[in-house]
């Protein structure tokens, strides 16, 4: 895979691209760019339809996307019906209203878990997210109804600060000498990936990601902390909810 485009421009709609590896079987082929994401970091795939052009670059047939996949080192994208040829030409189109839906959740998920260390110390030990809706998991020994309504509070001070949201890419040396680069409880950056994509809240959180996310805080909307449970002795779920 040559070209990550989600990685720099999470507002990508539409992209061009070529086809240049295929598994029949699998019913799955490998792109030169793209700007699908393939899920990770609690974030689920992208989905969307690919257009494959015939040689006056008029639309030749039009595939589904069901999933994209992560593997061998290469994003899968897993397509309904017969596959289109090796180096064709296609025109992918995200579903974009999902997508920053997703965008939109993933930020909220950043600004809870800046919030939550800044303000209490407290780890991430896990997390997962849909369409305007997450949970996360963190270490607290005690949550009850008063701390959550802070918590809630807080994180929608954040979002009518309108921070901006940046991204970086940085070599794995200079990244992990960003205090607190990491605020799961385990390190799940493997040593072989020497280039680290950070994403700065910016005044309140920094940390490293994968996952696509909105260029303003104010963009997440109102986020509402709906439940919360205990999970372990020092493990609480937060679950929250955002406005359509």
């Amino acid at each position: 895979m040559k070209e990550l485009l989600y990685q720099q421009d999470s507002y990508l709609k539409e992209f061009q691209a070529t086809v240049i590896d295929y598994d029949s079987e699998e019913g799955a082929i490998v792109l030169d760019r793209t700007a699908f994401y393939p899920g990770g970091g609690g974030q689920p795939y992208d989905l969307g339809i690919l257009l494959v052009e015939n040689g006056s670059s008029e639309i030749k047939k039009i595939y589904t996307v069901k999933k994209v996949v992560s593997k061998g080192g290469q994003l899968w994208h897993y397509l309904q019906g017969e596959l289109p040829s090796l180096g064709a030409r296609i025109i992918g189109h995200l579903a974009w209203e999902r997508r920053y839906k997703l965008m939109r959740t993933h930020t909220a998920m950043h600004i809870l878990c800046g919030v939550v260390w800044r303000d209490y110390g407290a780890l991430v030990t896990g997390g997962n997210m849909d369409p305007l809706q997450g949970r996360m998991d963190f270490e607290f020994a005690n949550l009850e109804k008063g701390l959550v309504k802070e918590i809630e509070e807080k994180v929608n001070q954040e979002v009518a600060a309108g921070r901006a949201v940046v991204v970086k890419i940085l070599p794995r040396e200079e990244a992990f000498q960003i205090p607190d680069l990491i605020r799961t409880k385990i390190n799940l950056l493997p040593e072989a990936i020497q280039e680290i994509r950070t994403i700065e809240i910016v005044g309140l959180d920094l940390q490293a990601d994968g996952g696509t996310h909105v260029a303003n805080t104010k963009e997440v909307g109102k986020i509402s902390i709906v439940d919360y449970k205990s999970k372990g002795k020092i493990n609480k779920r937060i679950y929250l909810e955002l406005d359509e």
